[in-house]
């Protein structure tokens, strides 16, 4: 039963690393990238709609990044959406596709990233915590109902703790490479 209990608890905190994989990849670094975009969404026909699926987006250089429209009726939509986001960059029509220059970070806004990540960081740990107490409570109402012994508890709380060891410090890891990469210049 406990080696239920781990697999379950090992899905779910690897669930929490991607996760905040994905929130890291749209904060932005020196380099402009496609995922920027990935959690803007536009008002089209009435339905919030990501926009990777309305348009294609590419990053053609380093500071630039284009967005063409599948329906050019869409571009008004989409360049309104950029400008209601927190991406501060103002959005080039030129009645073809949409343009973003993104200008070179200052050291003042690399720091406020960096406490953005850190703050995501922070959220992904509460996470792996969290998958932790649920596996503990598991295996405490398995012993409870003598499904397990007191010393099979015991090894298996150890093992959990390992394991979530584990998991928090592949969290920092990736935390600590996405500070790196916001502080490149």
């Amino acid at each position: 039963m406990a080696v239920d209990v781990f697999a379950d608890v090992e899905h779910r905190m690897k669930s929490a690393i991607e996760a905040l994989q994905r929130e890291l990849n749209t904060i932005r670094t020196g380099r402009a990238s496609p995922t920027l975009l990935e959690r803007l969404t536009v008002d089209y026909y009435g339905t919030p709609t990501p926009v990777q699926q309305i348009a294609s987006i590419h990053a053609p250089d380093a500071r630039m990044l284009t967005i063409q429209p599948y329906d050019k009726s869409s571009l008004g939509d989409i360049e309104k959406a950029i400008q209601k986001s927190d991406l501060g960059v103002n959005p080039t029509n030129d009645g073809q596709m949409i343009r973003l220059a993104l200008p070179p970070l200052t050291e003042e806004r690399r720091k406020e990233l960096v406490k953005v990540a850190h703050k995501k960081v922070d959220e992904a740990k509460v996470a792996v915590r969290n998958c932790r107490r649920d596996a503990h409570d598991t295996l405490r109402e398995q012993e409870k109902s003598k499904e397990i012994s007191a010393d099979d508890l015991k090894r298996s709380v150890d093992r959990l703790q390992k394991i979530t060891d584990r998991y928090t410090a592949e969290v920092e890891k990736v935390g600590q490479a996405k500070e790196q990469e916001i502080l490149s210049v």
